[in-house]
């Protein structure tokens, strides 16, 4: 036990590094004045290669080495935190500090780079940065793609989703190409048949939809004694343990964007903010993957929020805050707007029949970028092409295409497919939820989440990582990961089957 109790004490210091960098990674996308850009960025970046050195050194491999020796004297969820801080171990060990430290100040410098280059649509600006920060991403894949024996994008998603593999992604994806066109075209044409929803007439102070998002983050159950709500460029949650940050965008022309931005980012902090107590500070009590992550957010923002029943709660809400008169304030015509499938420019505004298609294509270009077949000078070309192959648009600009997104500036390569796996996950979670208690749907139209937020904790944020992702599924839901659940519930919204 004293090989563990060591390894405890050590990556809980490495938790608190890795706090302190959340926290100004933060202060990085909301509040820090341009100047001071390098120097956070080296900020970051030796905060990074402590932790990193905490992690590779010696002394941590051999106290691995040790605990497992003992493993069988370990309760159940040591042993699950000892697996875990041997894959923490495996991953950092494969990358040497130096290329730690310098990825992570080019995927800073290109973040902040593409803050002005997507301001002015000018890809060229960014694309120096952009090759830089893909040249060093695609040496750590193959880095700990040789420590782990994974080609480097697999190597890659494993550190967003441990046990995530191209080989279980790439038929799942496969089968949304196949019905995704045919569905589109279908709902579409079931909506164009019946009267259009009515646009709410703005305008919409930013304070009162401020105002208004803080209520329902209130009412979802997060807790402002640890954590907060601001602006940022994109949407994120981040922070540290008991300070979870959350941000979202505002636009004063239409309120219901930033709405369901705020949702979505209150599932994540939900899912931060219930990780179980007595394991905060270790790996075994960290969030179990991206897609699990993708799929809390999901799961409050299109599984519940863009329900019928939370529409009736909305509705009078949204009415009184922005003194709205006439029938475009009624639940019908809000559950109308935020049901509406139709192509779009932009991903994080997608609705949720057309938003895989734009995961389908980044998965493509990403993978392509990794293993050298897209050069990032062709990555424009290569964007506006997909998008209209899969949904028929033609991209105006850069600014609404390829530099949209901060992933692939801020160095996430690999981070993408968990969106659309997370939207698998959450209809296979709420599914799961509704059948335990039917009632969640008349708790909605209340605004009451007490019932689906305890199941939540109780089910999937209190387990942190004590188990893996499909054990966690099939634990909760009877089966891992899979499509079928998802494809329902599109077809049982936009189709009424079912």
């Amino acid at each position: 036990m004293r090989a563990y109790r060591s390894l405890a004490t050590r990556f809980a210091r490495i938790g608190a590094v890795e706090d302190a960098a959340g926290i100004l990674g933060w202060d990085a996308q909301t509040l820090m004045p341009k100047g001071a850009a390098e120097g956070r960025a080296e900020q970051l970046a030796q905060l990074r290669v402590i932790a990193h050195e905490i992690l590779t050194a010696a002394e941590t491999g051999d106290l691995i080495a040790q605990a497992s020796d003992d493993e069988a004297g370990l309760g159940a969820w040591e042993r699950a935190n000892l697996r875990e801080m041997r894959r923490a171990y495996l991953h950092a060990s494969a990358v040497p500090g130096d290329l730690v430290a310098v990825s992570s100040k080019a995927s800073s410098r290109s973040e902040m780079v593409w803050r002005e280059a997507r301001a002015t649509s000018d890809f060229a600006m960014l694309a120096p940065h952009l090759a830089e920060t893909l040249r060093l991403q695609r040496e750590v894949g193959e880095a700990k793609g040789a420590a782990l024996g994974l080609a480097p994008y697999d190597a890659l998603l494993d550190g967003y989703d441990p046990g995530m593999r191209r080989a279980v992604i790439d038929p799942l994806f496969s089968r949304l190409r196949a019905i995704l066109p045919g569905l589109i075209g279908t709902i579409r044409d079931r909506q164009a048949m019946m009267p259009a929803p009515m646009p709410l007439p703005g305008p919409f102070p930013v304070e009162a939809q401020k105002a208004l998002g803080l209520a329902l983050m209130r009412a979802a159950g997060f807790d402002f004694e640890r954590g907060r709500l601001d602006i940022s460029l994109h949407p994120f949650c981040g922070g540290a343990t008991d300070d979870v940050r959350i941000t979202t965008r505002y636009d004063e022309a239409d309120a219901t964007r930033a709405l369901m931005g705020v949702l979505h980012e209150t599932g994540h902090a939900l899912y931060e903010q219930g990780r179980p107590p007595a394991w905060l500070h270790q790996p075994v009590g960290n969030a179990r993957g991206m897609s699990l992550h993708e799929s809390q957010s999901l799961l409050i923002e299109m599984q519940a929020c863009r329900s019928a029943e939370f529409c009736a709660y909305l509705a009078p809400r949204l009415r009184d805050v922005f003194a709205g008169e006439g029938s475009a304030w009624d639940a019908e015509n809000l559950h109308g707007l935020y049901t509406r499938v139709e192509p779009g420019l932009i991903r994080v505004d997608a609705d949720e029949v057309t938003y895989p298609a734009h995961i389908l294509l980044r998965y493509d270009l990403e993978t392509a970028m990794i293993s050298g077949d897209l050069a990032i000078t062709d990555l424009p070309g290569a964007f506006d092409e997909g998008m209209r192959d899969l949904l028929g648009i033609v991209v105006p600009s850069d600014r609404l295409g390829c530099l949209q997104d901060i992933h692939w500036p801020g160095g996430s390569f690999g981070y993408f497919p968990t969106y659309t796996l997370g939207a698998m996950a959450a209809a296979q979670l709420f599914r799961a939820a509704r059948e335990s208690l039917p009632g969640i749907p008349a708790d909605l139209a209340r605004g009451d989440f007490t019932a689906l937020r305890g199941w939540l904790r109780e089910n999937v944020h209190q387990r942190g990582s004590f188990l893996e992702t499909d054990e966690l599924l099939v634990t909760t839901t009877g089966k891992p990961l899979g499509a079928e659940d998802y494809m329902r519930h599109l077809r049982h919204r936009y189709l009424g089957e079912g």
